[in-house]
Order: C-alpha cells, then sequence, then structure tokens
C-alpha cells in the first residue's frame, strides 16, 4: 500500500528520499482508505484498481472471482507488471524497490526487474511466518471448518513458494528485527535490518498537563495469541479493588477497530476493569501525535515469543511512542527482541508478570498526580537509530552498493 492508505514505511520513505534529490515513482494497488492523507501527494503515484464493486453481495463475488484469477494465473501480478513496463518503456529507472507482508506484488517485481535488468531490493514488513496461527489471512473462506484448513494450508503454501522464488532473485532483502533477518537469510544472504520508525518532524515530546491518567493503544488485535492484555487487566483491578485509582481519574483508551473492540470488552469484562475503558474508531495518523502526547502511559500489546506464538513483531506505533517520550508499557513481554529495545532505549517496561504491570502504573500514575503529566528519561542516541530520515538514508546506501 501507498499514502494516502496506511503505508507509513513507504510513505515516510519517499518523503525523504525526495529531500536527498531522488525520485521515487509509485506503483500500487487502490486501497479506499485515508488515514496517512497528509503524507499523499508529494510522490508520483500509479494506483492499480482491482475491485470496482458497490453492492455488499458483488463485492463478494468480485472478491471470490479475483482471488481464483490470482491464484491460478497470477492476474493481480500480470496487471501490475503492465502498468510497471508502460512507465518504463518512457523513462530510465534505476532500480525497482517492492514492499511487501505477504507475497504481493513481490513477484511482479522481480519480473519487472530481471526484464530492464535493474537492481532489485525486496523490502518484507510482516511476514507470513511471524504469526501465531493464521492471522496473515484477511477473512476466512467462510466453507466448512475441515475445507478451511484445508484451503488455508495450501494457500500458504502458494504463498510462500511464490515469495521465496522472487526473494531468492533479489539483489537485497530489507527487514524490520533482528528475527526477520535470521529468518529471511534462509532464502538469500543479502540481508539488510531496517527497522521501522518515527518522523522526528512530527513526533517529538511536549509536556502537556491533562485533567485524567490516560493509557493510550493505537492499532489492532489480530488475536489474543498475538496481542494479550491480560496482564494490564489484572494490574487495574488491583489497584481499584485497593481505591488506589477510580474511573473518574484513570482511563485506557482504545484507538481500535470493531473487531478488536470486541476482543476487548469481553477480556475487560472477565477481570472486572470495563468501566476503566473507553474506545475510539481509528483516526488520521496526523492526529496521533497530539493524542500520544496527551497520554499517560502508552501501551503495546504483546506476547511471549515462541513456535506457536508472535515472533519479531517490531511495528511503526512502537517507534512513535518512544518518540514522544511518555513511559511504555509492553505486555506481555515477548522476552526477546522487543524487550531488548525497549530496554535499550529506556523507554519503560516489557513486562512479564501482573505484579510488574502493577508497580509500574502504581509509580506513574502516582508522577502523574503530582506533576499533571508524565515522561520517561529516553536514551535519544539510541532512539535516534529509529529515525525515518537515517532510515531512507540506508536504503538509499544500499541501491548505490548494487552493481549492474
Amino acid at each position: 500500500m501507498f499514502p494516502p492508505a496506511f503505508a507509513p514505511r513507504m510513505g515516510y520513505l519517499c518523503k525523504y528520499m525526495k529531500r536527498n534529490g531522488w525520485e521515487p515513482v509509485v506503483i500500487t494497488e487502490y486501497i479506499p482508505d485515508n488515514t496517512f492523507e497528509f503524507l499523499a501527494g508529494n510522490t508520483e503515484v500509479t494506483y492499480v484498481r482491482y475491485y470496482h464493486a458497490s453492492n455488499k453481495l458483488i463485492k463478494q463475488l468480485e472478491w471470490l472471482f479475483i482471488f481464483i484469477m490470482d491464484v491460478c494465473f497470477h492476474y493481480k501480478e500480470r496487471k501490475m507488471i503492465k502498468v510497471a513496463r508502460e512507465l518504463l518503456s518512457k523513462d530510465k529507472y534505476d532500480g525497482v524497490l517492492c514492499s511487501a507482508y505477504r507475497t504481493f506484488p513481490l513477484p511482479a517485481a522481480q519480473k519487472v526487474a530481471s526484464l530492464y535488468n535493474i537492481p532489485f531490493i525486496a523490502d518484507t514488513r510482516d511476514i507470513i511466518e511471524q504469526y501465531a496461527s493464521n492471522e496473515y489471512i484477511s477473512r476466512s473462506f467462510h466453507t466448512f471448518n475441515w475445507l478451511d484448513k484445508q484451503i488455508t494450508r495450501l494457500y500458504r503454501w502458494h504463498l510462500l513458494k511464490r515469495r521465496n522464488i522472487a526473494l531468492h532473485a533479489a539483489d537485497y532483502i530489507t527487514t524490520v528485527s533482528p528475527w526477520h533477518v535470521e529468518r529471511m537469510k534462509q532464502f538469500n544472504k543479502n540481508v539488510k535490518l531496517i527497522y521501522n520508525g518515527y518522523d522526528p518532524e512530527i513526533f517529538f515530546p511536549k509536556q502537556v498537563h491533562t485533567t485524567q491518567f490516560r493509557i493510550t493503544y493505537t492499532g489492532r488485535l489480530l488475536s489474543l495469541a498475538i496481542r494479550n492484555p491480560q496482564l494490564l487487566f489484572e494490574a487495574i483491578n488491583k489497584l481499584s479493588r485497593e481505591n488506589t485509582i477510580c474511573p473518574e481519574t484513570f482511563r485506557v483508551s482504545w484507538y481500535i477497530d470493531k473487531s478488536s473492540q470486541n476482543i476487548i470488552e469481553e477480556e475487560a469484562k472477565k477481570h472486572d476493569v470495563i468501566q476503566y475503558m473507553d474506545y475510539h474508531g481509528y483516526v488520521p495518523a496526523s492526529e496521533i501525535p497530539d493524542i500520544l502526547n496527551n497520554s499517560s502511559v502508552l501501551l503495546q500489546l504483546a506476547n511471549k515469543t515462541s513456535a506457536k506464538g508472535p515472533k519479531g513483531i517490531m511495528t511503526t506505533k512502537l517507534f512513535e511512542a518512544f518518540a514522544v517520550e511518555k513511559p511504555v508499557l509492553c505486555v506481555r513481554s515477548d522476552e526477546s527482541y522487543l524487550e531488548e529495545t525497549i530496554n535499550k532505549v529506556h523507554a519503560g517496561i516489557a513486562a512479564k508478570t501482573s505484579e510488574e504491570v502493577y508497580a509500574f502504573l502504581q509509580y506513574h500514575y502516582d508522577e502523574w498526580k503530582k506533576k499533571g503529566y508524565t515522561t520517561s528519561l529516553i536514551n535519544r542516541e539510541a532512539l535516534s537509530v529509529f529515525s525515518r530520515c537515517k532510515q531512507a538514508e540506508q536504503f538509499m546506501e544500499l541501491f548505490k552498493q548494487i552493481k549492474r
């Protein structure tokens, strides 16, 4: 994806490439989303539209038809290759960079780079292997349960096979965490770690006095196996029973979609803390810096890294939380690279127990009562590594290193 849709990694990359005199030209699938509208308009973009229906039933049938055409005949890739060749026939390009979270459109990018003999960098973000189960699939196939499992298994095999062929052909693979680096080295020895990050022109600390102590989460909950708020709710329950906190001054704000809200509501009821919850829908990305700076604690939801659990997930919102220098609470700790990064930046705590969460919240609640705001003594030197500006420099340097 690319702005105005939700695409911070590539949106900010193009912003800073242009600042350095490079001329990015983007081909992307059209997505009806304006979350990152403020990053749109400064880069030449061709949007390839695959879906046109507006009627709900016709939309389902259209999706199914294109899904079958894509699996059997690589329909979406072929259409994107056609658009790319039209652009490449009119001008000279120095490289192809493709950022993907599953497979599409990596094979198209690899094909185009091969046809025109130009460098190819494959940027892999939320890869299939990092999930606990099948959370990477946006919708169920809605057949019988046993048949769904078989279709999913075959679909996963199909996606990985085509992705890995493209990765093998890349001059470099770039990816988002040390765990991803090790995984990607199975397919290509030239792998470069370029974290997700924050834009220093947008995300910076402000000391805002607030009338409520507010814990804030922005994002999605695909499943409790990946992101589990249990330790947070246990700690809030204990603080509430002890009358340390009350709903009038202590709030948890969720900027999430409806499916995620359903998960949170169910878990909050189990732990008898629903009276502390506030739910908001998604907001434009331009509003996030103020939301973070008006918060007391910034919540990161995770789970322990394991064979059947999440692996290597380090989202953009983690680094944006670092940048505003508010205390970061990660529950539950992944006991891996996420915890290591939080500790390195001195941003807060990656908690393994509800007692740790309880102590962390009590400390910062007391801080808020005294000052009206909270702060975190961030290691700014460690933080600077995650600047979007520096990450753009990393991408540009890779292209300079590739010889043709």
